[in-house]
């Protein structure tokens, strides 16, 4: 008797922020886990029993993150996919309904009918990239406060400041160096990286910031995104009450990094002087109008990470 050829399987996993739901296909296996650590183990263990092609997960924010990294130290073939291309392709073989299971399903048939090429995204070294990005702005803020000091003090206590400042100064390049060496050592940091970079304004920390700490960028709405760093104007109402609509929650340290990338922008990007000019030419605050250039930068980052493409400035007009 000839022995069972190979099967291509591909697992679907629809991710919800208690639970987990996974298909295999074409061996029509469905199950649920809860979605910690201890379902996450149960899950990874049935699931490599039979041999995945690739495991196919969309990208709907962190919820994920848990997932994944439990595939990546299990060896285990994983796709990150862009939950706007699931949903076309849901539409294009005219599946409508949605239940957890169908959703499971659709996922896992994208996979086996498109293949995506499988993520070369390492989650330890996203980890380490977002700790070295925060160690950064540690350092810096160090180094500004004893240049504060010393612009206070004696002279001769002023020659104590210098080693330290030196010092920070050293240990600020090293920090950079390596998060540069983490985004070279993964193809999939490299391709972000380069469109990332493209525009004006964002460089390297700005890049490596949203690499680690927003890896859900370019696969949600432009909304979501402005939601997501903490810049989209929230509404303060209550009855009769109108208060300013402010920008609140979100992730501070991206937004803290792309203010200062904005800072940048605003002097070498023409689309985001203009935007700048016309905000303040309009009555709004200076850092109320660098805030709206933020949002603006992020929806633009968001769609060009989206569609794979580079920074064109004259369709970035948004």
């Amino acid at each position: 008797m000839k022995s069972e050829m190979k099967q291509n399987i591909n697992v679907g996993v629809d991710t919800g922020k208690f639970q987990l739901d996974i298909y295999i296909r074409p061996l029509d296996i469905f199950f649920s886990v809860s979605n910690d650590e201890n379902g996450i183990r149960e899950a990874v263990k049935t699931i490599k029993q039979h041999q995945p092609e690739r495991i196919i997960i969309e990208a709907t924010g962190r919820l994920e993150m848990p997932f994944i990294m439990a595939c990546a130290k299990a060896n285990l073939p994983f796709v990150i996919a862009n939950p706007i291309h699931i949903k076309r392709f849901a539409g294009a073989i005219g599946q409508c309904a949605k239940t957890d299971k169908l959703d499971a399903q659709i996922i896992a048939h994208y996979g086996e009918a498109i293949q995506p090429p499988l993520s070369t995204l390492k989650p330890d070294t996203m980890q380490a990239m977002s700790d070295l990005v925060a160690r950064r702005s540690q350092l810096l803020g160090m180094q500004t406060m004893e240049k504060n000091r010393s612009q206070v003090l004696s002279k001769s206590l002023q020659m104590t400041i210098k080693p330290i400042l030196t010092a920070l100064k050293n240990q600020i390049e090293k920090v950079e160096s390596r998060i540069v060496s983490l985004i070279e050592s993964c193809p999939d940091y490299q391709a972000k990286n380069t469109i990332l970079q493209s525009m004006k304004g964002i460089g390297k920390i700005a890049s490596a910031s949203i690499i680690s700490n927003l890896p859900e960028l370019g696969y949600m709405t432009n909304k979501q995104a402005a939601s997501l760093v903490g810049v989209a104007p929230m509404n303060r109402e209550s009855g009769v009450f109108k208060g300013k609509r402010t920008v609140q929650g979100g992730r501070h340290q991206v937004r803290t990094v792309l203010y200062m990338a904005m800072m940048s922008a605003i002097q070498s990007n023409p689309v985001f002087k203009e935007t700048y000019q016309r905000l303040v030419e309009a009555g709004k605050p200076k850092k109320v109008a660098i805030i709206a250039c933020v949002r603006k930068m992020v929806v633009i980052l968001n769609s060009m990470l989206r569609d794979g493409v580079l920074w064109e400035a004259p369709k970035a007009k948004i």
